[in-house]
Formats: structure tokens, sequence, C-alpha cells
């Protein structure tokens, strides 16, 4: 069955060059000018890395601040109990909790963005392993979702803090942002993911690590984006 391409996104797809790799500023320039659907679209970065996923020492994941947010309100969702119940609550968290959550997770309830756990609970957390593992939900201590400190985790959260996390064919995907946001906003927040992505290289990792770099929007077709600066810049440091 053939999918029919929308004329807005042909229209779109007239202004890009496919076979050129603009600089990031350009890329997020020429997004913001194709033309606009009803809602305020999710700005992504799309990245190729040049990794074997089958070897478990060279899995990417990582986490960034973007110093300007998402633009999204992420619902947060803490396991813990005692005086950290109170805290995750006036850090903004929208459920805390802890036998009473991992109920009703169990029960099917996945109405949170962000999970958070104090190391105490992950013995009964890790039961909803096979639940929140699938969605990229788990907490884990590697991206700072396992902490003793988790009011300071549920404000980073609510700071722009996101994750990234290569999947199967070692790709991954950060948002960066809303196609409403200034360009120069977008290439602050598309230029801390991508130094973060760097900085998450495996120290096994041989050769080219980022094969390829695009960034798109919610309806939008790809833009590939030239990265060598960014990697000179880091090189030289």
């Amino acid at each position: 069955m053939t999918v029919m391409a929308s004329k807005r996104y042909e229209q779109a797809a007239t202004l890009v060059d496919r076979k050129k790799a603009y600089a990031l500023s350009d890329a997020l320039a020429l997004l913001k000018e194709m033309p606009a659907v009803k809602f305020d679209e999710t700005v992504e970065l799309s990245v190729s890395l040049g990794i074997d996923p089958a070897k478990t020492d060279q899995a990417v994941r990582g986490t960034v601040r973007l110093p300007h947010g998402t633009g999204k309100t992420r619902r947060v969702l803490v396991f813990c109990q005692g005086e950290r119940e109170l805290a995750a609550r006036d850090a903004g968290a929208e459920y805390v909790g802890s036998a009473d959550l991992i109920s009703k997770i169990e029960g099917g309830w996945m109405d949170f963005d962000v999970a958070i756990a104090s190391p105490d609970l992950m013995r009964e957390v890790s039961k909803l392993g096979r639940i929140l593992g699938p969605r990229g939900l788990m907490p884990s201590p590697k991206v700072g979702t396992v902490t003793e400190d988790v009011a300071k985790a549920v404000a980073e959260v609510k700071q722009g803090k996101v994750e990234f996390k290569m999947d199967k064919l070692a790709n991954l995907h950060v948002i960066i942002g809303k196609r409403s946001f200034a360009v120069e906003h977008l290439v602050a927040n598309a230029g801390a993911a991508l130094e973060a992505i760097i900085r998450a290289r495996p120290a096994s990792v041989k050769g080219q690590f980022i094969r390829r770099v695009a960034l798109s929007s919610t309806m939008s077709p790809g833009i590939l984006v030239d990265i060598r600066p960014l990697l000179e810049q880091h090189a030289s440091t």
C-alpha cells in the first residue's frame, strides 16, 4: 500500500537539498521556514552512531540539561517514602509514593513521563522492569534517576534535563525543543545535546563515532546537519 505524502510535506521537502549537510543554525532556520501545522511541533535530533550495538561495552546512554528546556511539561513520578516524599512534592513531582504507585503501574496506569526512585526502594521497583524497561522509564543510577536526593533529580527534569539512549540499530533520538522556540534557543539546545552525546562515547569505540545527524520536527522531512565544526572543536579541547 502506497502512502501519499501531504501537500504541506511535499512543499517542505522542496526546500531541502537532500545531498547537503547544513550548518546547525542554517538547518534550524530552514526548518522554521517550512509550512506550519496547527500545533506546536516537537523538534528532534536523530543521530546515527558508528558502533556495534551488539557489544554491551559500546552502549550509549546519558542525559543532558537543555539550557532552554523542552517546551513540554514532563510529568514526574517518584518512588520514595518518609521525608523524601515531601521533598519530592516540593520540587514539583506530580506523583509520589511507593507500594501504592507500584500497584497502580502493575494495573496498567502509565500517566507519567519520567520515573525517579530512591535506592532503598529499588528492590521493589525492579519488579516493574518488564513494564517500565521497554518504555525507557525504568529508573537507573547511570542517568541519575536512582538517587538519594530525589528532590534534586525532580528539579533537574523540570529544568530541562532529558535522557538519550541508543536503540538496537545504533541510533538515538533527542528532543531539543518546540518549533515555536527562537532559532538561537534551538541552536543552544542542539549544541548541548550533541556535546553530551560526544562525551558519552564509549572508550572501546574506534573510528568514526557519529556517522550522521539529522533534525526534524513532528511533521517535517529530515535535514542533514554538518557537525564537523563541533567535532573539530571537541577534538581540540
